[in-house]
């Protein structure tokens, strides 16, 4: 009787991938029904549940389910050769119930209806357009790093512990849904990872628990980041699976705020996105658009470069290419480089509605 319940399991398995490769197709009827439907109650039940916690209970789910799994392993090690066939089976079948719970508790929204169509921003923009909007935001970061510090050589220092900053991540959330009711956040829920040191080497700031709803933030990367990184998490929170979303609703949300270190941090986050493709267009040009930027920001975004450039590692390459395939697989074509195709976004949405 077990052995038919995992060999159902193993073959519902297949079932899910079809469904999920068929969609796509079905973008408005999963935007209603699961992102704006299901899920929308999901989450909120599962970070009320789970915000009162001082720490990440998903976290702890992950170091469990590793220990088990390593255990499972040790165990079973001679099965490989003796029952290969049943061996398989009981990967094959747990690997179902994964994949189905991924998908049911956040993974459906990478099917989503893509927010450029939602909010009718166009998903094309033009150099001329690139270069217009980048000036504009490093004439706003500029007058915000003059407020922020000393004068225009000396780097932003957010006065805030992290634990303050998150704290104050959904305000941005509260001014931004005055405009854009669909990205209103409920019941908070964003924690310091139990796991940023490993994190870190791995190259990735925060992630999202997919079944617990925790927004995670590596607690090691520098204040400057913060803003930015915990308000793109609290994005993926919201159901917006798609990386480049969720850093475009970040930006939002920190430019937003009623902090102006939040805005800072969040102008920016989104100036240096339009600064890397720039240099990747007009190579030329970016060295004389990037010396009208202040000196103090230009430290500040050395900070950062210089935070990730002291973890490197031979193993971090080898995170970054499979986390890459795994967002191919779902949905983001161009991998772990879809973050930057944000530029698309913040481009349009900035010529119509400047700040």
């Amino acid at each position: 009787m077990l052995k038919n319940k995992k060999i159902v399991l193993a073959l519902l398995l297949i079932v899910q991938i079809i469904i999920v490769k068929v969609l796509p197709y079905f973008a408005e009827t999963v935007e209603k029904f699961y992102s704006c439907g299901i899920y929308n109650f999901t989450s909120k039940f599962e970070r009320y549940i789970f915000s009162w916690l001082p720490f990440s209970f998903g976290d702890l789910l992950y170091g469990f389910a590793m220990i088990y799994v390593i255990r499972w392993f040790v165990v079973n090690r001679k099965r490989i050769i003796k029952d290969t066939k049943n061996w398989l089976l009981d990967i094959i079948a747990t690997a179902s119930v994964i994949y189905f719970a991924f998908h049911l508790f956040w993974g459906f929204n990478y099917y989503r209806l893509p927010i450029h169509k939602k909010m009718a921003i166009s998903n094309e923009y033009t150099t001329e357009s690139l270069i217009d909007v980048t000036e504009q935001l490093i004439l706003k970061v500029n007058d915000l790093q003059k407020e922020l510090a000393e004068n225009d050589s000396t780097k932003v220092t957010i006065p805030y512990s992290k634990k303050d900053i998150l704290e104050k991540v959904p305000l941005g959330y509260d001014q931004l849904s005055k405009k854009h009711s669909f990205l209103s956040y409920q019941a908070p829920c964003i924690k310091k990872s139990l796991f940023s040191l490993p994190l870190t080497y791995m190259g990735f700031s925060g992630y999202l628990n997919p079944i617990t709803n925790e927004a995670q933030v590596d607690d090691l990367i520098p204040e400057f980041k913060f803003p930015t990184t915990a308000s793109h998490e609290v994005a993926h929170q919201l159901g917006y699976a798609a990386e480049n979303e969720a850093n475009f609703i970040g930006f939002l949300a920190a430019t937003t705020h009623p902090d102006r270190y939040f805005k800072y941090s969040g102008y920016a986050f989104g100036l240096r996105h339009c600064l890397v493709e720039i240099y990747r267009r007009e190579p030329e040009l970016y060295a004389d658009i990037i010396s009208t930027l202040n000196i103090g920001t230009r430290k500040n975004y050395q900070e950062v470069s210089d935070f990730w450039d002291s973890y490197k590692n031979p193993l971090e390459p080898i995170f970054k290419t499979t986390y890459s395939g795994f967002l191919k697989a779902n949905q983001q074509k161009g991998g772990i480089e879809s973050y930057s195709y944000v530029v698309a976004l913040l481009v349009n949405y900035l010529e119509n509605n400047p700040n």
